[in-house]
């Protein structure tokens, strides 16, 4: 793996209900990588995945900047369907992509891209249970494991977390 050490990533996790492996594993092989992970949230309370995983969130969703971060993960699970109609996840989503970084999504949570408008036309992944939600948002579904369209990066679920990871890391790599 490239040394991508100074690069830095935000992954955005819900107040509750996150998808344990799809935040571990990602995190684990970005930092493997040298990636700084910062773990944003609606909340700054400690959040419990589904699985148990406690985590802390370092800051607050509305107050991230893609300014600060070199791309965007939006971590999967039953709580990621917060974020699908939140301005401040679709701002940040917009703003990473914009700015030609990474925006990356697994499980439920590439609804949020979709519902910020960048995936109409795009080819994606989600969660097979929100495939026909996905479609009627114009998306390109593939129900592959994982899904690159330029930047635009979703995982399938919580098996497809370490294949994800590694994607964000290519596309960290490739932006050097």
């Amino acid at each position: 793996m490239a040394a991508l050490t100074g690069k830095r990533v935000l992954m955005v996790i819900a107040s509750k209900e996150f998808r344990d492996e799809e935040y571990q594993k990602p995190r684990q092989i970005l930092e493997a990588a040298g990636v700084k992970v910062t773990v944003a949230s609606s909340s700054l309370k400690e959040s419990v995945g589904m699985l148990g995983l406690k985590v802390k969130p370092d800051m607050l969703l509305k107050e991230a900047s893609m300014s600060d971060f070199d791309a965007v993960i939006f971590v999967g699970g039953m709580g990621a369907t917060e974020y699908w109609e939140n301005p401040a996840a679709h701002t940040l989503a917009k703003s990473a992509y914009e700015s030609g970084k990474p925006t990356s999504a697994i499980c439920l949570a590439p609804m949020t891209l979709a519902n910020a408008g960048l995936l109409k036309g795009k080819r994606a992944t989600i969660w097979q249970d929100a495939a026909s939600d996905f479609k009627s948002k114009g998306v390109v579904y593939t129900g592959k494991s994982v899904e690159k369209d330029g930047l635009l990066i979703t995982g399938s679920g919580p098996q497809a977390a370490e294949e994800f990871g590694r994607a964000l890391v290519e596309a960290l790599s490739a932006g050097d």
